[in-house]
């Protein structure tokens, strides 16, 4: 995505013009002028659905006025924002505009504060709109997102960087995290990550397949294997051949059939219930865990011989409380994507807000901070939406979110800091407007966390 900080303002006195853009250029915005409303439109004819900015236009100029240029940008895109700047006389018509669908209107003579303000806000809602359009064009390309891993903590950065080295081999892997942490989102990332990618990703949860039915759902059978075995059936461990099976909760997977899944990890082959032909397999084997195998094989709970058998390459996913740092991004992204789906705008979070996000120990991982990032859409941003904070109310988690509290201290602020600049797309001059803080504190701070504002120039996830 392109920087949103761009401005075209139209105005047909040059001397209102010139000022403007000054001003405007002091807290970093790029600003175009335009003398009238003709030149704008032929500028944005071709793109203005994907602008990066934000126009602000005078109500009353020669030929074409702000009240009939709006209706003209509307109809190349509704989601522009239009600010209109208005004499005292014009305020009336303003409102009306307003209600038109003209973003706000700022009365002359104005500050450069209340510019600013208005400005901010309207960038704000363009950036949301865009990073709507681009996740909503992405679900109807691929019907998905894909398999995304967000986050720029040590352990993140690792887990990425684990899966850009064996994703392209045909090496079995055991994905071990709590609940909610995102396996399948690994497992998944690893399949587009080979060369299967092309081939069928079979997932298959075990523990939510009743006994006597996951030997046939695995391995298939033929017709007249058992009672009720009308015809053939493929199961997914060979519907998975040419591509990559993700045996889910494996440590719920019955004893007897780990004895079978050892021998297919070991041969690469098997044989369909009620058959004694071996039908040989060309598939990779992904396993995910939420408990430690190892302990599970020491009291006899897993196979012992099968888990040596996983254990050759592990992947290790954090939880979410160790990596409170990623919280604001994810959020950030769980919201575009529910606003995307759901036909809503994406409410801002505040930083009250954000706080209870980072004060919240997150049991459901990033399963619970997407179900809330939900919420908080189909809420419109209220706070009610978000987990109660710790030692308010009945069933509120107290204690340490992870880590000490100077850990939790600096994770918080950091994240606040990289908020504050991921709104304003880099600019360290309003982040620090808007975080209350002189622009040397913020610069020490931003040199204290690792932060870079050429990091969020482009910042849309």
């Amino acid at each position: 995505m392109m920087d949103l900080n761009q401005i075209y303002f139209i105005d047909d006195e040059p001397h209102v013009r010139m000022a403007a853009q000054q001003t405007l250029e002091l807290a970093d915005y790029v600003v175009r002028g335009f003398d009238s409303a003709h030149d704008a439109l032929s500028v944005l004819k071709e793109s203005a659905s994907s602008f990066p900015g934000i126009i602000i236009t005078d109500v009353r100029m020669p030929d074409m006025d702000g009240m009939r240029f709006l209706p003209r940008i509307q109809g190349l895109d509704r989601d522009l924002p239009v600010i209109l700047i208005t004499g005292h006389g014009d305020i009336a018509m303003a409102v009306e505009a307003m209600r038109s669908g003209a973003y706000d209107f700022i009365e002359k003579p104005f500050s450069a504060e209340r510019l600013y303000e208005a400005v901010r806000r309207a960038l704000d809602k363009r950036r949301l709109v865009l990073e709507n359009r681009h996740l909503r064009t992405a679900l109807e390309d691929n019907g998905t997102i894909g398999p995304i891993l967000i986050g720029n903590t040590l352990p993140m950065r690792d887990l990425r960087r684990l899966i850009g080295s064996i994703g392209n081999t045909d090496a079995d892997v055991l994905i071990m995290g709590e609940t909610g942490t995102g396996k399948e989102v690994v497992a998944r990332s690893l399949h587009h990550a080979s060369r299967r990618r092309d081939g069928n990703f079979v997932a298959v949860n075990c523990g939510a397949l009743p006994e006597s039915v996951i030997e046939s759902e695995l391995f298939g059978h033929e017709a007249g294997a058992f009672t009720g075995a009308n015809q053939r059936r493929i199961g997914k461990i060979e519907h998975a051949s040419g591509g990559t099976l993700f045996l889910d909760e494996i440590e719920s997977m019955p004893l007897s059939l780990q004895v079978k899944l050892l021998r297919v990890l070991q041969e690469r082959s098997l044989e369909r219930l009620g058959s004694n032909t071996a039908i040989p397999l060309n598939l990779r084997i992904l396993a995910a865990s939420k408990v430690d195998l190892r302990k599970a094989s020491d009291t006899g709970a897993f196979r012992e011989d099968l888990y040596y058998r996983l254990n050759v390459m592990v992947l290790t996913i954090p939880a979410l409380r160790e990596r409170l740092e990623d919280v604001p991004t994810l959020f950030q992204h769980f919201t575009l994507d529910a606003a995307s789906r759901l036909g809503r705008d994406a409410p801002t979070l505040s930083p009250a807000q954000l706080a209870r996000l980072m004060a919240h120990r997150w049991p459901g991982n990033v399963r619970e901070l997407r179900n809330v990032a939900e919420r908080f859409v189909l809420l419109e941003g209220i706070d009610s939406a978000l987990p109660t904070p710790p030692g308010d109310g009945p069933g509120a988690t107290s204690g340490s979110a992870g880590g000490t509290l100077v850990d939790q201290v600096n994770a918080f602020e950091k994240a606040l800091i990289a908020q504050a600049l991921r709104l304003s797309n880099g600019s360290v001059r309003q982040a620090s407007d808007g975080l209350g803080l002189p622009r040397k504190t913020l610069h020490d701070k931003m040199r204290k966390h690792g932060l870079e504002r050429t990091s969020f120039l482009d910042d849309g996830d």
